[in-house]
């Protein structure tokens, strides 16, 4: 017993394409006993691996809630080996309103696994995803992308691998999934994980688990979408679940550790000076913030104190201390 307050309305066991919404309780003045519901698709065919695929734990991030609500709609039962359990809204309310946090309690859902069934709903979320879901999977596929205010090129994330099989399978997944870029965490991962993300959780409960950051800026790029189905489907057939998919040849993808984040420190409108896959030096200009409301003031250059290449940029002109505005990868190794 997980002790959840979640219910789901379909049968996680049962073999064919079955669709519903996992149930969680939420009593407020407009509906005493009314519920939250999050999409939850299985499609169960035999013996075989069994792999979650999400979207939609931070609401303002819609490439991956689209690609996800393809393969619903697209993928036959008898196409796949195995399991496919899918969660194209996971924080379904956060999703509703187009926002990072849920507008019910404010809260970050890859900032609260591995939940708690006490909690808000967006703790009580994460806990059955980690309780339930989880420990039903052997791959977990998490799919973000920039949200409102960041903007990524198609990237794949991964861990290191806590046993060289896990570190191989991880490799695999990479390769199948065939983005532009990859990065790569140096450390963590594991059952011992004490991350408070759904790829934490996923290490925590056995599974192996990638993330994708795949666009963002509040949009839906075409060509990046295509891109994300075609990575999760030769990503199910290279955990043996599309046997029948033939994949065409890789493009290949290149290896990156984050260097960190570089920030605004003064309030204004920023604009860039450099663009995603622009190299960095240390101490170079990477964005000016211009002080509108003081005309006459020269703009403020923001300076990288790291070397590599933009691999995320702000999208948002405006500015305050604080603020993300570029972030800078280097080659792995």
């Amino acid at each position: 017993m997980t002790g959840s307050p979640v219910t789901c309305e379909i049968d996680l066991h049962a073999e064919g394409k079955h669709r519903g919404y996992l149930r969680v309780p939420h009593s407020v003045h407009r509906s005493a006993y009314g519920w939250i519901g999050v999409p939850i698709v299985s499609i169960r065919n035999g013996a075989g691996p069994v792999m979650l695929m999400s979207a939609g734990v931070h609401g303002d991030e819609y490439e991956g809630q689209i690609a996800l609500a393809a393969l619903i709609r697209d993928l036959r039962v008898e196409e796949i080996r195995g399991q496919l359990i899918l969660l194209p809204q996971a924080n379904a309310p956060a999703c509703d309103a187009g926002t990072r946090t849920s507008p019910i309690d404010d809260g970050n859902m890859n900032r609260l696994f591995p939940g708690d069934t006490r909690g808000t709903p967006t703790a009580v979320i994460p806990h059955y995803i980690e309780e339930v879901l989880l420990p039903l999977c052997g791959y977990s596929v998490d799919l973000h992308s920039g949200g409102s205010s960041l903007f990524y090129p198609p990237t794949l994330l991964r861990g290191p691998g806590h046993t060289p099989e896990a570190a191989k399978e991880l490799k695999r997944l990479q390769q199948a999934f065939d983005a532009p870029y990859a990065w790569v965490f140096t450390g963590g991962g594991g059952p011992g994980s004490d991350a408070r993300t759904l790829m934490g959780g996923a290490n925590r409960k056995g599974a192996i688990p990638i993330m994708a950051e795949l666009g963002g800026g509040g949009t839906v790029e075409p060509e990046i979408l295509a891109l994300t189905i075609r990575g999760l489907k030769r990503v199910l057939h290279c955990a043996g679940m599309l046997p029948a998919y033939q994949p065409e040849a890789p493009n290949g993808t290149r290896e990156l550790q984050a260097r960190g984040s570089v920030y605004a420190y003064d309030a204004g409108v920023y604009e860039p000076v450099k663009d995603i896959g622009d190299p960095v030096a240390e101490g170079e200009t990477v964005g000016l913030v211009h002080r509108l409301d003081v005309p006459w003031a020269e703009p403020v250059p923001v300076v990288s104190p790291y070397a590599g290449m933009v691999l995320a940029k702000r999208v948002p002109g405006p500015v305050r201390r604080g603020d993300a505005v570029v972030q800078v990868a280097d080659d792995a190794g």
